[in-house]
């Protein structure tokens, strides 16, 4: 179901996954720097998530700055909570790259509010951008360290924006629960030499949906 969600006076393109029988839960995603929400990743991600009856928001948001990005992904979460053909009990916000940049902010900002009201689940970074290339002294890693949210990465082994041991130091001092997945040699972009777009794609999606179900699951025993 495509959508135009008003975002001052623009509007932001977005696409619903809906699941066959009526969610409980949903997860709004959104891509990195380059591309749009037809990233083959998050199309697969969202089709996989939906099969499985999560729903998925998707949406494109084209800034560069993160703190425009921020603040589109913060409209995004206000339209679906006041949704009234999807009346959800939570949200997982998600990103790749730089979108999952922005949605670690949107998931702090709400978190450091006193009226968090429990909407936001948690937060799912796919191929996380710790710091530049080659740049390991900078590391972005402010809002993480600030979240209270359980959180997700998927990482590549092999990814040049994101070296293995910095972010495993860094996930060492959230204090949420957190878990990282490790795609074993994959780069920033998540292709692994000898294996195939769909095969890596799976393996992120399968991981994707066990976590939120687990994190479902301990919410509501």
């Amino acid at each position: 179901v495509k959508v135009k969600i008003p975002f001052g006076n623009k509007y932001l393109d977005a696409i619903f996954s809906v699941p066959e029988k009526k969610p409980t839960y949903g997860v709004i995603l959104t891509h990195g720097a380059g591309g749009d929400m037809n990233f083959p990743h998050l199309v697969s991600l969202a089709a996989y998530l939906a099969s499985h009856g999560v729903l998925c928001l998707r949406f494109t948001c084209k800034g560069l700055n993160v703190a425009y990005r921020t603040k589109a992904f913060k409209t995004v979460v206000e339209y679906l909570k006041l949704s009234d053909d999807y009346k959800l009990s939570g949200v997982f916000l998600a990103g790749r790259s730089m979108g999952s940049r922005a949605a670690a902010s949107v998931v702090r900002q709400l978190s450091q509010n006193d009226d968090d009201d429990g909407f936001i689940q948690g937060l799912v970074c796919l191929s996380y951008p710790l710091h530049r290339p080659k740049l390991q002294s900078k590391l972005r890693d402010e809002d993480l360290l600030l979240i209270r949210h359980p959180v997700l990465f998927v990482s590549g082994s092999a990814d040049e924006m994101c070296e293995k041991q910095l972010l495993e130091g860094v996930v060492s001092k959230i204090k949420a629960p957190k878990k990282i997945h490790w795609i074993d040699k994959a780069n920033h972009g998540m292709a692994v030499k000898g294996r195939t777009t769909d095969d890596v794609m799976e393996e992120i999606n399968v991981q994707v949906f066990s976590w939120l179900r687990e994190n479902v699951q301990l919410e509501h025993k």
